[in-house]
């Protein structure tokens, strides 16, 4: 990792792979804004303060992510006081010490299921594996039937980058991820119908699973 100061209010910061890696985040992990990618985050302004100097305390910040094709990835960050008003359309967020104020409140996962049957199947087929172990750190989940398909909600998924690689390898077997997750589900959860409003994995296995 690399911190570039460009002015008082600008900063660039490098990252590759290998430093993902030392924070046990992988690509998947990183491009999903995962809690680990937060804590990350954080981890780069505090080491942009005490390295040049760049403090964010009571700033918006503007961040730009550029990504290139060796994998590497070039952060670019503004810093900008509250009242400055912005005609750029660039991402803006409110750094504070608590990690819901730099991203929305909760890690938001959706996949999609054809039928009932699907999900059941995919509960059974997860309890048995060696993922099991994981299923009590799915309790916040929900699922929600919408136009004749099934919707499993995830929020804040809480597991080591190996099991999160090898539950959603899994999921894709049995089901489609959801792009756009967060307006989706305010859909879903307006025009559908729950039908498991809490820890849908284990309910299913408790009630309906073989």
């Amino acid at each position: 990792m690399r911190i570039e100061k460009l002015n008082d209010n600008k900063i660039r910061i490098f990252l590759n792979l290998d430093d993902l890696k030392e924070k046990n985040i992988d690509l998947h992990t990183f491009m999903s804004n995962s809690i680990e990618t937060q804590d990350l985050f954080l981890d780069m302004l505090s080491m942009a303060e005490s390295e040049v100097g760049f403090k964010t305390h009571n700033y918006k910040l503007i961040i730009e992510a550029l990504a290139s094709s060796d994998g590497n990835f070039i952060l670019t960050i503004t810093r900008i006081k509250p009242e400055t008003q912005l005609s750029s359309n660039a991402n803006i967020i409110k750094p504070k010490v608590k990690r819901q104020s730099i991203t929305p409140n909760k890690v938001v996962s959706i996949y999609k299921f054809n039928t009932f049957d699907e999900f059941c199947e995919f509960c059974n087929f997860i309890n048995t594996g060696s993922l099991s172990k994981c299923i009590v750190k799915f309790k916040a989940s929900s699922l929600v039937l919408y136009k004749n398909n099934y919707y499993l909600i995830l929020n804040n998924l809480k597991l080591s980058v190996t099991d999160l690689k090898s539950f959603t390898y899994l999921l894709s077997e049995f089901a489609t991820r959801i792009t756009n997750e967060e307006l989706f589900e305010r859909k879903i959860r307006e025009h559908g119908k729950i039908i498991i409003g809490k820890n849908a994995i284990l309910t299913c296995l408790k009630y309906f699973a073989n």
